[in-house]
């Protein structure tokens, strides 16, 4: 493969601009690049401005962190959709609401259709990305592939025509095995990233309100994922995403 060449990037007026975020970016990038060597592929492929939902598989309790730190590095503010629950804890509250992180209820479809429609008119307004994990949780894939997604990142993208970009990190297990303990040692493991190209959204656009061509998009998009995945590890993916409820598994992965 020939190697890939990048234009240089500029840092968005959301990295450059003093934040919160430069508060928590002087902890965390010096602790991440203690434990990881960070490789970024097609980077380019993010946005230097305006809205983006960034879909990245999730096979690790510590990737957040290592994904978050790609995306800075890549010149965005990492922003992720975090649990409403999240925002009642003391002191943690204040950091999801002060970096801007988009909290996200268990709710009835009607409802989460309109905190898409919020959410989406919040990336636009404020032109910000998103970073959504579509697995909703950590795969129980037992070889750690991407399982089969929920339609979060697919329903924002569509309702607020917002790019959808998939994105693939492998080497994070290394550090912190799943469900498993931390592991400092040895130090700076690596940690591959590889960002896929937008995906088209045409065809979907008009039944973009339609849970069918939600799920179309959101089954796109796992095997994109899985296809940038499938070149980090140098092997072939699964042809099917794993399905925790045909396996006897619930969403926390115990058996039912």
């Amino acid at each position: 493969m020939a190697p890939q060449t990048h234009r240089r990037r500029r840092a968005s007026a959301e990295k450059t601009r003093p934040s919160v975020f430069w508060l928590l970016g002087g902890i965390v990038v010096p602790f991440v690049g203690l434990i990881a060597k960070i490789e970024i592929e097609g980077e380019d492929n993010l946005p230097e401005e305006g809205p983006f939902v960034l879909a990245p598989n999730h096979h690790s309790e510590i990737d957040p962190l290592l994904v978050a730190v790609a995306v800075w590095r890549m010149g965005r503010a990492p922003r992720f959709m975090a649990k409403e629950s999240l925002f009642r804890v003391p002191v943690l509250g204040w950091a999801l609401r002060a970096t801007g992180m988009i909290p996200v209820a268990r709710a009835s479809s009607a409802a989460a259709a309109k905190q898409a429609l919020d959410t989406a008119r919040h990336l636009a307004e404020r032109r910000a990305g998103v970073i959504v994990y579509p697995e909703g949780t950590l795969t129980r894939d037992p070889d750690l592939w991407p399982m089969r997604g929920k339609t979060g990142a697919a329903r924002l993208a569509l309702v607020g025509d917002i790019p959808l970009i998939p994105m693939a990190q492998w080497g994070a297990q290394q550090i912190m095995p799943r469900y498993g303990k931390f592991r400092l040692w040895p130090l700076r493991r690596r940690v591959r990233v590889r960002v896929g190209e937008p995906i088209a959204l045409e065809e979907y656009r008009d039944r973009a309100a339609h849970p069918a061509a939600q799920a179309e998009l959101t089954a796109r998009v796992m095997d994109e994922i899985a296809g940038l995945l499938s070149d980090l590890r140098g092997e072939p993916a699964p042809a099917a995403r794993w399905e925790p409820g045909a396996h006897g598994q619930s969403e926390t992965g115990r058996l039912e």
